[in-house]
């Protein structure tokens, strides 16, 4: 089901003003910049925002260092953090002090110290730690629903009710599982295949091959959102950049399903508006 709804609007504006600002920053006055820190497993995105919460600044790279939602090559998330913190200072003119960052839903015993100890490391103070799929409802302001974020290496799923979080959940399955079935069907190498299923000319053809991988994400879907009454199931994550994945998991799920034109920077925006001056 493709994305019309009025209420994506302010979310599809916000992604559209971010992403001209990765290509050419915003120069200007501001009080302050507040940082997000998106560490996904394919990608490590960085947002910047004025004290208007207004996209000034954006950097992002094809990263390996994160596996499943956790940090797994510490040493490397801080290098490529801190290149784009210099990168993004660069550009802009002055220092990056304040950031926020987020992981999956239900990590945070377990790698929520690691996320930290990244971002510091990076040299920023960190002043917020968050879920990825509530992050990504601060862009979409969702009242009720389940926000379902495919990342990389996992489905993560929030439902809301009346605009809170009332259960979270997230399991292993995402793009790097997209990924290694295009490896498979197409005798390519996996970084192939990653560069093979970005290109979205080849999503179409791509559809039917992926369409058991989809299906699983589906039932990962029905299985947390069968207990609570929800109406309607919004994407976000870089997956879903996949064309057609929404049309599947309605069919799967038999709810609608709508997703941003670019649901890779949702989450990442979500963690910026998330940020403060206030350190916890």
């Amino acid at each position: 089901m493709q994305t019309i709804n009025s209420a994506f609007q302010e979310c599809d504006q916000l992604v559209r003003d971010f992403e001209k600002v990765i290509a050419k920053p915003l120069i200007k006055k501001t009080t302050i910049y507040y940082t997000g820190i998106d560490l996904g497993t394919a990608y490590i995105v960085l947002a910047v925002l004025d004290e208007n919460y207004r996209p000034v600044a954006g950097a992002y790279r094809f990263a390996n260092v994160v596996k499943d939602g956790m940090v797994v090559d510490y040493i490397g998330a801080i290098r490529i953090v801190k290149e784009l913190k210099q990168e993004l200072e660069e550009k802009l003119g002055t220092e990056l002090i304040f950031a926020s960052a987020a992981l999956p839903p239900g990590t945070f015993t377990l790698d929520s110290g690691a996320i930290k100890h990244v971002v510091q490391g990076a040299g920023f103070e960190i002043t917020k730690l968050l879920d990825e799929p509530t992050a990504a409802n601060a862009v979409l302001k969702i009242k009720n629903g389940a926000i379902v974020d495919i990342g990389g290496g996992t489905t993560g799923i929030a439902i809301l009710k009346d605009g809170e979080v009332i259960y979270v959940a997230d399991e292993p399955t995402g793009g790097t599982h997209f990924s290694l079935v295009i490896a498979g069907a197409y005798k390519l190498s996996f970084d192939d295949a990653e560069q093979y299923k970005r290109n979205p000319q080849n999503h179409r053809e791509l559809i039917p091959v992926l369409r058991p991988v989809i299906e699983k994400v589906s039932s990962i879907i029905n299985r947390h959102v069968q207990e609570y009454s929800v109406k309607e199931i919004y994407l976000v994550g870089g997956t879903c950049c996949l064309a057609g994945i929404e049309t599947i998991i309605a069919q799967q799920t038999k709810l609608p399903t709508y997703k941003p034109q670019n649901p890779m920077f949702v989450t990442p925006l979500g963690i910026a508006l998330n940020c403060t001056q206030e350190i916890q």
